[in-house]
C-alpha cells in the first residue's frame, strides 16, 4: 500500500558568497539597491518537498509515491529518481513549463537570498488523485489550487493525509487553513509556523490537536512536541555527527513520520525515528545524498534511543 506525497519536486541551485551581504549593501541605499555577488562555489541539487519526502521514506523501505508537476527539463531530475528506484508514476510533465527551481545565495554568516521560480508546481491542481492502492497521504507544499484539490480529493476518497504546509502555509486565509486542519488526520509544524497557524486560525494549538489525530511540531535543534489524544509526546534530538547543511531536515523529518504512521507505530517510536532521520540529513550537504542501509539505520536507533525498532 502506496503513500501518496503531493508536493513539489524542484531544481535548486545553491551558492555561497566569500563575503557578508552586509558589508555590500549600504542600509541607506535599499531604495536604489544595484548589487552582484561574486559566488566562488555553486552546486545544483535535486529537492522540492514531494520529492525530498519520498527519497527519505524510501530509504526506510516505504512505498512512497511523490505526486507533482514538473516541466520540460526534468530529465536530470528524472535520471535520478530512476537511479535512485523512486516511483515516477504519478510525476506529470508540463511541457510548456520550467521545473520549479530556487536559486539561493549564502553569505559568511549563513544569511539567504533566495529567487524560487515555481514553473510547473502552478499546475499541480491539474493532478488527480487515484485512491487505489493507497494507504496514506500527505498535502506538502505546491501550487496553492494543487494544495487545495489535492486535500479534498484525500477526503472523498476517505484516506487520511498529513498537512504538511511549510513556505506554501502564508498562501492560505484562515478559514482555508481550518478546513485544512478538519480535513487532516495530522498536522506537521515547525515552531514559527505553529504560531502563524494559530494567528491565522484563532484556534490554540490545544485546539488544533483535538480536531486531528496528531499535530506534530519540530523545534529544530530543541526536539520536537507530538500532541495526540491529549498527550503530549516529547521527542528528543538525536545527535548529528556533523552539521554539514540544514536544508531538507524537515523534510526528512517527514519522512520518517509518514513511515511511522504508515506502519502503525506508537508517536514515541514515529517521533524517534522522525528524529534520527532529521541528524541524518544535516550530516551531508543537499537533501537527497545522505544514505545508509536499514541496519545501519536500526543499529544507530539503538545507540541513541536504548531500544530496538524494526523496519522494512
Amino acid at each position: 500500500m502506496s503513500v501518496v506525497i503531493c508536493g513539489s519536486l524542484a531544481y535548486d541551485t545553491i551558492m555561497v558568497y566569500s563575503g557578508q551581504f552586509k558589508d555590500a549593501i549600504l542600509p541607506d541605499k535599499v531604495h536604489i539597491l544595484n548589487v552582484s555577488f561574486l559566488v566562488p562555489e555553486l552546486r545544483r541539487e535535486f529537492g522540492g518537498c514531494a520529492g525530498n519526502i519520498a527519497f527519505n521514506l524510501h530509504l526506510l523501505g516505504g512505498d512512497a509515491k511523490p505526486m507533482g508537476t514538473v516541466g520540460k527539463d526534468f530529465e536530470a531530475y528524472a535520471g535520478w529518481m530512476t537511479d535512485n528506484q523512486i516511483d515516477q508514476s504519478l510525476v506529470k510533465v508540463i511541457d510548456s513549463a520550467y521545473t520549479a527551481q530556487a536559486y539561493i545565495t549564502t553569505d559568511l554568516d549563513d544569511n539567504q537570498i533566495t529567487a524560487f521560480h515555481p514553473g510547473a508546481m502552478n499546475l499541480a491542481h491539474t493532478q488527480k488523485l487515484a485512491p487505489k492502492g493507497v494507504k496514506l497521504g500527505s498535502v506538502s507544499p505546491d501550487g496553492r489550487d494543487g494544495m487545495l484539490q489535492h486535500a479534498q480529493q484525500f477526503t472523498e476518497a476517505g484516506i487520511p493525509f498529513l498537512f504538511d504546509p511549510g513556505q506554501g502555509l502564508p498562501m492560505f486565509n484562515g478559514d482555508e487553513l481550518k478546513t485544512f486542519i478538519t480535513q487532516a488526520s495530522y498536522v506537521a509544524v515547525n515552531d514559527y509556523e505553529a504560531e502563524l497557524l494559530v494567528d491565522r486560525t484563532g484556534w490554540s494549538l490545544k485546539q488544533i490537536a483535538e480536531r486531528v489525530d496528531a499535530l506534530v511540531v519540530t523545534r529544530g535543534g530543541k526536539g520536537s512536541n507530538i500532541i495526540a489524544k491529549g498527550k503530549t509526546y516529547s521527542i528528543p534530538v538525536a545527535k548529528a555527527e556533523s552539521l554539514a547543511d540544514p536544508t531538507g531536515c524537515g523534510d526528512a523529518y517527514r519522512g520518517g513520520l509518514l513511515y511511522g504512521i504508515s506502519k502503525g507505530l506508537d508517536w514515541e517510536t514515529t517521533g524517534r525515528i522522525a528524529s534520527l532521520m532529521g541528524a541524518i540529513k544535516i550530516e551531508r550537504p543537499g537533501t537527497q545524498n545522505h544514505r545508509f542501509t536499514l541496519d545501519d539505520f536500526r543499529a544507530r536507533f539503538k545507540r541513541e534511543f536504548r531500544y530496538d525498532v524494526k523496519l522494512g
